[in-house]
């Protein structure tokens, strides 16, 4: 089941998000053919945005967005408030190492949020460590004064992820004590395994995890892929064209065609639909 689920630990200033992916990974690997190590890390990026946006109250989208001169040229992944998710990656023809700063080499990686209604705001995550999870850390540490820890995992068939996130002083306000708490957690989430994160269900994981500890599972909400790709924006994106270089593509057809990367839809424009799109006459499909 695709889900995200929140938990928090009694009597501490302790919560967490469990997020599984199933089919909703399977569609959208689905529209690209991507090598097994590419495929894991866009598992890694969707179910982090999941995550990520699950530490915000917002109605809109978060961005997930990796670009580098190295052979993963961009890696992107967007959630919405609704948990709708979809993802992208280009490649190299070839990828020759499974490592993360090389296959990012040079790179940024950005966290953009969109709300429906205000500004975009943006943050640049710098690429330390060796894994997203270790840069998500590195983010939130620095950018929110937030401990967290993060695990990301995903193979050929599901994508899972858990955040643990020490909150402001509320229920606890003893420094040393905050401490402690959040020290014993991190131990212990630390000790995680990738076939556990992936194989488990949210309440078996917990319990091995934190036998000794009151920790609560609250309701979950699922997660599902949905593109926003639409005739209008298809249709924009080619008016985006220089008007020379769009006339060209109709003097060899009647109908030009686009194709979504994320999902793989087919869109097709005549110049009169086109036309009526400029002036806003057009009906969405």
């Amino acid at each position: 089941m695709d889900k995200a689920q929140r938990f928090i630990f009694d009597n501490t200033d302790v919560r967490g998000e469990l997020v599984q992916l199933d089919k909703s990974y399977q569609q959208i690997l689905a529209a690209n053919q991507y090598p097994t190590i590419v495929a894991n890390l866009l598992g890694e990026f969707l179910v982090a945005s999941v995550l990520l946006s699950s530490t915000i109250k917002f109605a809109g989208r978060l961005t997930l967005q990796a670009r580098s001169q190295g052979q993963i040229s961009l890696l992107m992944a967007e959630s919405t408030h609704q948990q709708h998710i979809r993802g992208i990656a280009r490649v190299a023809d070839e990828i020759t190492t499974d490592n993360f700063l090389e296959l990012f080499d040079n790179g940024s990686l950005a966290v953009t949020i969109e709300p429906d209604k205000g500004e975009r705001y943006q943050s640049i995550v710098p690429f330390s460590g060796t894994s997203l999870a270790s840069c998500l850390e590195h983010y939130f540490q620095q950018s929110e004064q937030l401990n967290t820890l993060i695990k990301l995992s995903a193979n050929a068939e599901y994508a899972s992820g858990m955040l643990v996130q020490q909150l402001p002083e509320q229920r606890v306000v003893d420094q040393e004590q905050r401490k402690q708490q959040w020290q014993h957690i991190v131990i212990l989430g630390q000790t995680l395994k990738n076939t556990e994160l992936l194989s488990l269900e949210n309440h078996q994981l917990l319990s091995r995890l934190y036998p000794h500890d009151a920790v609560r599972l609250l309701s979950h909400q699922s997660v599902s892929f949905q593109c926003s790709c639409s005739f209008e924006r298809s249709g924009r994106a080619l008016m985006l064209l220089e008007a020379e270089e769009l006339q060209s593509l109709f003097d060899t057809t009647e109908l030009v065609q686009t194709q979504c990367e994320f999902c793989g839809k087919t869109y097709k424009f005549s110049q009169a639909s086109l036309t009526k799109l400029l002036h806003g006459k057009h009906k969405t499909h």
